[in-house]
C-alpha cells in the first residue's frame, strides 16, 4: 500500500487535510519551511503545485504565485531535487500537481522514476485524460507513485466510472465548475457530487476548489474523505511575502483552524 493509502487507512474515519502550496514561491527554501509549518499544524498530506506559464484551472492568486516562482528560475527538475530536503522534515505524503506538458518534456518514465526516488507519493495532472494515461499509470505502478484523476459536477456516469477505475490513492473531486479561488463550494452540491462518485468506487474522495475558510472546510468534510485547500494558502504567502516570520505564523494558524474544523 502506498503512503497515501496508508494515510487514509490510519485515519480511522477522520477527515484528512491536504493543503496546496506553490513550489518555489517565494523560493524553494521557504517552500520547505512552509511545508514544515503546515505539517506541524495538522496537514496530513501536501500538494505541491508545479509552476507553469499557461495555467489550467488556476485562478489569479495561484497564477501570480506561478509567475513569481518562474521569474526566480524554478523548474520541475529543481523541485524534484528539493523533495529529499522535505523528506528530512516530514514523512507525510507529497503529491505533485503539474501540467502534462512539463512531464512530457521531462519524459514520463524518467519523471515518475525520479519523483519516486526523491520521495514523491502521487501525481495529479489535470490536463491528462485518464483514457490517455496508460503509460503514466504503468510507470506509477512500477515505481510506487499514485496517479490521481479528477471528477467534476459535470462528470457523467461513464466518466466517473473511468476515473474510479484508473485512480489510485484518492479521487480528486472538483467541487464546482470554474477556476480556483473565484467561487465558494456549496455543501449540498458537493454532497451530491461525492455520492455519485462513491456509487462506483471505494477509493477515498478528496474535495478541492472553492474551499477557503475553516467553516467551509468543516461543512464539506461531512461528505468527503479529505479536504484540499489551495488559493487561501497561496494568498497568505503573497500578502506576507516580505515578512517570512509573519508568513509562516499565519500559514500555521490557518492550517490549525482548518484542521480543527474537519
Amino acid at each position: 500500500m502506498s503512503r497515501i493509502g496508508e494515510a487514509f487507512k490510519k485515519s480511522n474515519g477522520k477527515k484528512l487535510l491536504i493543503p496546496f502550496i506553490t513550489a518555489g514561491d517565494p523560493d524553494l527554501d521557504t517552500t520547505i519551511e512552509i511545508i514544515e509549518v503546515m505539517v506541524k499544524n495538522g496537514a496530513d498530506m501536501i500538494e505541491l503545485g508545479i509552476p507553469f506559464s499557461d495555467p489550467l484551472a488556476d485562478g489569479a492568486t495561484i497564477q501570480r504565485s506561478y509567475n513569481r516562482a518562474l521569474k526566480k528560475g524554478i523548474s520541475l527538475r529543481k523541485i524534484i531535487a528539493a523533495i529529499p530536503k522535505i523528506r528530512q522534515k516530514t514523512s507525510v505524503p507529497i503529491i505533485l500537481m503539474s501540467s502534462y506538458n512539463l512531464i512530457y518534456s521531462y519524459g514520463d518514465e524518467a519523471l515518475v522514476r525520479d519523483a519516486s526516488k526523491a520521495g514523491v507519493d502521487g501525481l495529479i495532472i489535470p490536463d491528462l485524460l485518464p483514457e490517455d494515461a496508460d503509460e503514466l499509470i504503468s510507470y506509477g505502478q512500477k515505481y510506487g507513485v499514485d496517479t490521481i484523476f479528477l471528477t467534476a459536477p459535470t462528470s457523467n456516469e461513464e466518466r466517473i466510472k473511468l476515473v474510479a477505475q484508473r485512480s489510485s490513492g484518492f479521487i480528486y473531486h472538483i467541487s464546482l465548475a470554474g477556476i480556483t479561488g473565484t467561487k465558494s463550494a456549496v455543501a449540498a452540491e458537493v454532497k451530491a457530487g461525492i455520492e455519485r462518485v462513491k456509487e462506483f468506487s471505494d477509493t477515498p474522495v478528496a474535495v478541492g476548489f472553492g474551499i477557503s475558510t475553516p467553516e467551509q472546510a468543516g461543512k464539506i468534510s461531512g461528505y468527503a474523505d479529505a479536504i484540499i485547500v489551495g488559493s487561501a494558502n497561496v494568498k497568505i504567502v503573497e500578502e506576507n511575502i516580505n515578512d517570512k516570520e509573519l508568513m509562516l505564523k499565519k500559514v500555521g494558524n490557518f492550517i490549525a483552524k482548518l484542521k480543527k474544523e474537519i
